[in-house]
């Protein structure tokens, strides 16, 4: 196992730290006392873990949700979605408020709004009230998510040290996404659905009190401001265009109320880029892609994330519908994929000196690739050991092993003023990629069943999902081929 990093993260005073003119700013009053870097990993990680949970808590919940509230097929696919794409869009928006306002700050409001949306959610007595819930919860963890990196890479210096810290980072974040089928259908089949959203209460509370007791402010500059019209015109792109995604399944991909929506969604994107390239003070600066690290490594997660995302709804729906699992079992199934994805992200940081990020990276993804596609020889009287424990170790293990390089590349290249917004833009590719990702594995899948709810019907529709993500992770092998760099990016001080 690696270790956390034992050396302290003392907050400087007011009038040593400085600001990104070089001139110091008041932010709190100093402590006189040296806070450890474990206090800081354990807080920012919780932070982590909870944003990261809540994309896949849910899914062994659906059924539930929309027995006890009537929710309609569409309806119960945004319950996942609506999060999502909230998320991804304004996380950018997150990630420049972080830095702007300071991280701290931001960390505390983010996890207030995600933590008070839960308690919305879980007390939902509609369809259209779960889904604002959801909406308001990706927004909330969009304003927490950035800073949880940011506070982490300012606690560690660089090195080796903080290469450990970012692997125990993406181990938490890949770790709560794996572990979201097994909490959901523990508290599922203990309590009740409402309780996948309600445990964030009181776990959001201890959270924000060690945030106010542990985290020292910091921020980069306080000249610029928000692009709030940038992160409206990225979120309703990525909306519209999930939305006509998912239209195909109904109408096909020639219809209009197909066509109509994938269009505007484009437009809106378009919108944002040109918006970007225009504003005095951007939300993502065209110009960080110039840094070939950045771009790559972000083009990656996106393409990674696409491929990956899906895995675990698709994997619940399998031992749930085809093999007749409860909701309990099936998260007892995933438990040990979950443990796997854990293992390659704390294995990563030490392959990384020795073989490079990239090669880290790309290693990671073949062996996920791999594992998608044994998972696509999945069959309807699958066993435990072949059709779930073995493909799900591979999928995971190259899942895990593919995240930290990822991310240490995605940020190596950023300016101390750009941190937050380059630690948004880690988050956002991935979680974009996954939400436009689940929208159109969802269309492959349903289009093999054919209409079908049969046992073969939906097993023949999971694996040509399964079939399609390994297809998807090769293509992310392609552009960190292409695209990235050869050099290894430095993992020492």
């Amino acid at each position: 196992m690696v270790q956390t990093p034992s050396t302290t993260y003392s907050s400087p005073s007011p009038s040593s730290r400085p600001s990104s003119t070089g001139a110091p700013h008041p932010s709190g009053p100093a402590r006189n006392r040296s806070v450890p870097v474990w206090a800081v990993l354990l807080t920012a990680c919780a932070g982590q873990f909870l944003v990261v949970l809540d994309v896949s808590v849910v899914n062994t919940a659906l059924p539930s949700m929309r027995s006890d509230l009537g929710m309609s097929a569409v309806g119960l696919q945004w319950v996942v979605n609506a999060y999502s794409i909230a998320f991804a869009g304004f996380m950018l928006l997150g990630g420049r408020a972080g830095d702007l306002f300071g991280r701290k700050r931001m960390f505390l409001v983010g996890l207030g709004l995600f933590t008070a949306a839960s308690l919305g959610g879980g007390l939902a007595q509609a369809e259209w009230q779960l889904l604002a819930a959801r909406a308001v919860q990706g927004l909330g963890a969009a304003v927490l998510a950035p800073s949880t990196l940011t506070i982490l890479t300012s606690a560690v210096p660089e090195g080796p040290a903080r290469a450990r810290a970012i692997g125990v980072w993406s181990a938490v974040g890949a770790g709560g996404g794996a572990a979201g089928g097994l909490v959901g259908g523990v508290l599922t089949d203990l309590l009740s659905w409402r309780w996948v959203l309600l445990i964030n209460v009181p776990i959001g509370a201890l959270v924000i009190v060690a945030g106010m007791a542990w985290l020292t402010e910091s921020k980069a500059d306080r000249t610029r401001r928000l692009d709030v019209p940038g992160a409206v015109l990225v979120t309703a792109g990525l909306a519209t265009l999930a939305y006509g995604i998912v239209q195909t399944e109904e109408k096909g991909w020639t219809a209009a109320a197909t066509l109509v929506p994938l269009a505007a969604g484009l437009a809106l994107l378009a919108a944002f880029l040109v918006v970007e390239a225009r504003t005095k003070a951007p939300l993502m600066p065209l110009k960080l892609f110039g840094v070939r690290t950045v771009s790559a490594a972000n083009a990656a997660m996106f393409v990674c994330g696409g491929g990956m995302f899906a895995m675990w709804m698709f994997m619940t729906l399998y031992t749930q519908n085809v093999l007749g699992y409860s909701p309990l079992k099936a998260g007892l199934a995933l438990m040990p994929s979950s443990l796997t994805v854990v293992l390659g992200s704390m294995l990563a940081p030490r392959l990384m000196p020795a073989l490079g990020p990239k090669n880290v990276s790309v290693m990671g993804i073949v062996v996920a690739s791999v594992g998608f596609g044994w998972q696509s020889t999945m069959t309807v009287d699958g066993a435990y050991v072949t059709a779930i424990l073995l493909p799900g170790l591979v999928m995971m293990f190259g899942a895990g092993l593919a995240t930290t390089p990822l991310a240490s590349l995605a940020t190596s290249g950023a300016r101390p003023g750009d941190a937050g917004l380059v630690s948004g833009l880690v988050n956002t590719s991935r979680t974009m990629g996954g939400a436009l990702g689940l929208a159109v594995l969802s269309t492959v899948a349903a289009a093999q069943m054919n209409g079908s709810t049969s046992p073969q019907a939906l097993t023949d529709g999971y694996a040509m999902a399964f079939r399609t993500s390994a297809c998807i992770l090769l293509a992310g092998v392609a552009v960190l081929l292409v695209w990235m760099p050869g050099r290894r990016a430095s993992t020492e001080a």
